[in-house]
């Protein structure tokens, strides 16, 4: 397992942007997926996005096209660019990994699974003002 490290949480208002960043180290794989998740006070923690090493992204539906998932492998570094803020969207954001054998054939809906994920950062937190 490696370590994950979370950075670019804030505080903004309603309509405003931010980009996450996780700085992946000490994981070897070169089959996986990374994700983001968020966990909201009295909430489970619930999946926000995810991309695999072949970079096919999911999202949830509550993103509706406005997160968008990606990864920069030369410097090991996932993000999550986060526009049109909403205050239900304030949680702490928590980016995860975890190794697959083959990708491809994991099914779309289970990607993003909390439960699958066996690698976790600490978690930045994000919060929308109205």
């Amino acid at each position: 397992q490696g370590q994950l490290v979370e950075s670019g949480g804030g505080s903004v208002q309603t309509g405003g942007s931010l980009r996450l960043s996780c700085v992946v180290s000490g994981y070897t794989s070169s089959f996986y997926f990374l994700g983001w998740f968020r966990q909201a006070p009295s909430k489970e923690r619930e999946g926000v996005a995810t991309i695999s090493s072949g970079d096919v992204t999911k999202y949830a539906d509550f993103v509706q096209g406005r997160f968008t998932i990606s990864q920069d492998n030369a410097k090991n570094t996932l993000y999550l660019q986060m526009n049109d803020l909403k205050p239900e969207d304030s949680a702490m954001y928590y980016c995860a990994a975890r190794t697959e054998m083959n990708p491809s054939r994991v099914p779309m809906e289970s990607r993003l699974n909390v439960d699958k994920y066996d690698s976790w950062g600490q978690g930045t937190q994000v919060t929308v003002s109205s």
